[in-house]
């Protein structure tokens, strides 16, 4: 049970370092048409990002591949039940791939508007789509005792998954603005740190209703009345959102990105915690939920895989964490020429 157990919370944790590391390369691209007024400033947000993006999707790559080494039957519900939305985040992280390569390919006004759109799709529609998945595996999803879905994908924008899908787009949004405002300077920066305040009063009042709205559509409130200490975690998501407004009034940006950074990590748990043991509950009948310990490998195979993550997973943080202090501080010259 122990190993199922650390199993659940190391899965829950990926999802939380992905959402909190590639949160930003998605917030920036999401207010790229809104804040990218010239070229130069195209240039700049593309260049704030350009040494990360990729890299912190390796944490996209590592939480699917949990998913299915140590909870193959979810991978395999998840990957046929919610097909349609993962395949369309996919396409859009190819996408915004390509675009971010391509756009500097050719001097051409029309052929970098058609990239720039691309980077702006390929950004806010994982981060859209994966609030209304989240949200929805948080409420539940149609499938029964063989793991077969019994819905479409019209089912999924339910008012509780799109209220899910904007919270996560305005985090992101957020997390993306605080990171602009650590790594431009001028008349960009100075547009981008009062959009921080407005995209911040949004996304308030949406975070509030999703804490309500999830005692009505979810399950999630169950371990925390069992647990009163949980509560804690949602006391630092409101904290942490509360301290980004904070910082951003001091002007001290590094603080209210990690006050952003933390509030998406807070706010991962809340569900994560809310869930346990259940990683993909279903809504027809919960004697089909997929938990930790009716849907995880062999004991061999979690140990073997506890022991490569207790030695890679720390290199992987390490070479980030380089790699955010190698590139820390404005953007220079040298970076905005690019």
């Amino acid at each position: 049970m122990e190993l199922q157990t650390i199993w659940f919370f190391l899965w829950g944790l990926l999802w939380a370092i992905f959402f909190m590391t590639d949160g930003f390369d998605f917030g920036v691209g999401t207010l790229y048409p809104v804040l990218g007024k010239s070229e130069e400033d195209k240039r700049a947000m593309i260049n704030s990002i350009g040494p990360f993006w990729d890299g912190n999707e390796v944490w996209l790559i590592t939480a699917g591949g949990v998913t299915f080494a140590a909870f193959p039957k979810v991978y395999a519900v998840m990957f046929s039940s919610l097909y349609t939305p993962l395949l369309l985040i996919l396409f859009a992280l190819i996408l915004r791939g390509v675009a971010f390569e391509f756009r500097g390919q050719i001097e051409s006004p029309g052929w970098k508007r058609i990239w720039d759109l691309c980077i702006f799709i390929g950004s806010s529609v994982p981060a859209f789509l994966f609030g209304i998945t989240f949200a929805n595996i948080f409420r539940g999803i149609p499938f029964d005792g063989q793991g077969i879905y019994h819905g479409n994908i019209l089912m999924l924008l339910n008012p509780y998954g799109v209220l899910g899908g904007l919270l996560f787009l305005l985090l992101f949004m957020l997390h993306g603005a605080n990171w602009l405002a650590m790594k431009t300077e001028g008349d960009l920066h100075q547009r981008v740190t009062a959009l921080s305040e407005k995209i911040w009063l949004f996304l308030v009042p949406v975070a509030v209703i999703f804490l309500v709205a999830s005692a009505f559509a979810t399950r999630l409130y169950d371990n925390y009345m069992k647990n009163p200490g949980f509560v804690l975690v949602i006391v630092i998501s409101v904290v942490a959102l509360l301290a980004v407004k904070f910082f951003l009034a001091r002007m001290e940006y590094f603080k209210a990105w990690c006050a952003s950074a933390l509030t998406i990590v807070s706010c991962t748990f809340f569900g994560i915690i809310g869930l346990f043991p259940v990683l993909f509950p279903s809504l027809l009948d919960s004697r089909y939920h997929l938990t930790a310990f009716n849907d995880s490998s062999s004991p061999m195979t979690l140990t073997i895989m506890l022991g490569v993550v207790v030695v890679f997973i720390p290199l992987v943080i390490g070479y980030q964490i380089w790699t955010y202090k190698l590139f820390q501080g404005k953007l220079s010259k040298e970076e905005m020429e690019y």
